[in-house]
């Protein structure tokens, strides 16, 4: 399988950078932060979690408060995962065979698209970067063949932050329930929509063959919990899922499900705080690239706490970035991280990431770096 190029990058530069500006998730919090949003009663039930195995599908009262999370379901119809890769790679397991055929959007969260590589034909489907990254339903339909299983697709997207309108997002639904295909949506930014009459309905509550893909990592920020998970209303579909789970991490852990009810149950204030950071943060990010406007191609993304800027000066942006990184200590994600198997991928772009804290320093250095270096950049 190809190497996991966002996580052979990370594995060089992510703990050894001073300033991760490139971070997909927003600012973590201690484990002493998130018992102070907890009852004493919660704080108790940490302490007298059992240490054993845990059920594979998820404790009831986990799966029962990711349910509250959608408009339609229930307990029954979660499946948790140790993080969403896992549900990933599961689901792709799972659903296709090496006569299928799958469509995922590019650019993706690798994933996505490497996965089903290993198991059958795949086609993609560009983003139009001239068009905010939108994604043209026509052209999803014009990939289908008879025996397409499978469409995926990541709203609001990794890396450009772009979102789907509602009315393509129906319109997608008619197309695959009209074939009888499965939708996977990466939905693991929901939640941090930058303009929230931009968020979509969740593909679990509204296709009977939709799946629904979310994690604690992202919007919640709580990423070393490790708890994903699947959503949807075919309950016989995540029995197998569940029973393919015995291969991989059989269970979660323990701590970390006992801790995920304390982040769902103060899932409004938590993701109130973290929606008020990443705005808060894409106010200094806009200020950074207006005053670069003739270095780089900025546009606001739709949500998340991602953006995919494109460089417009001298030289590769693979080289940019692995002199700003060496020279100020400063992470960026060059387009090489995100180019595709199946389709040619914009070049020049680089990920950014404004949900964590110290943004301003990062930036400060990456302003130095432009100043210093203006004679090879202009």
């Amino acid at each position: 399988m190809r190497n996991f190029e966002l996580e052979v990058y990370f594995s060089e530069w992510e703990f050894t950078a001073k300033h991760h500006l490139t971070a997909s998730d927003v600012q973590s919090k201690s484990i002493e932060t998130l018992l102070s949003y907890a009852s004493d009663e919660e704080r108790a039930s940490l302490q007298q979690t059992w240490l054993g195995y845990t059920e594979t599908w998820g404790a009831p009262e986990l799966r029962a408060l990711i349910a509250e999370t959608y408009s339609t379901l229930e307990a029954k119809n979660i499946l948790c995962f140790a993080g969403a890769e896992e549900g990933i790679y599961a689901a792709m397991r799972v659903l296709l065979a090496k006569d299928d055929h799958a469509i995922v959007v590019v650019p993706n969260y690798q994933a996505a698209e490497t996965i089903p590589l290993e198991i059958c034909d795949v086609s993609g489907v560009a983003l139009q970067e001239q068009n905010n990254w939108q994604l043209d339903v026509a052209e999803v339909k014009a990939a289908i063949r008879p025996n397409t299983r499978l469409v995926s697709i990541n709203i609001p997207n990794n890396p450009t932050g772009a979102t789907l309108s509602q009315e393509n997002l129906d319109e997608l639904i008619t197309l695959c329930r009209a074939h009888d295909i499965y939708l996977f949506s990466d939905e693991v930014y929901r939640g941090l929509e930058l303009d929230e009459s931009k968020r979509t309905s969740q593909i679990a509550d509204v296709y009977e063959k939709g799946l629904s893909l979310n994690v604690l990592s992202k919007a919640y920020g709580f990423p070393g919990l490790r708890i994903g998970w699947i959503a949807s209303q075919d309950t016989d579909l995540l029995l197998k899922l569940e029973r393919y789970k015995h291969y991989l991490s059989i269970c979660n852990s323990a701590p970390s499900e006992t801790l995920a009810q304390i982040v769902l149950r103060h899932r409004d204030t938590i993701l109130s705080e973290n929606r008020a950071k990443v705005k808060s943060n894409l106010a200094a990010l806009e200020h950074f690239f207006a005053d670069y406007a003739d270095l780089f191609a900025w546009h606001k993304p739709d949500g998340g706490c991602i953006a995919y800027p494109k460089y417009t000066g001298q030289g590769s942006i693979e080289d940019l970035c692995a002199s700003l990184v060496r020279e100020r200590g400063v992470l960026l994600l060059p387009a090489s991280i995100y180019t595709s198997e199946l389709l040619p991928t914009p070049a020049q772009h680089f990920r950014i990431g404004f949900g964590r804290d110290n943004i301003d320093r990062g930036l400060a250095e990456f302003r130095i770096y432009v100043e210093q270096n203006k004679q090879q950049l202009y």
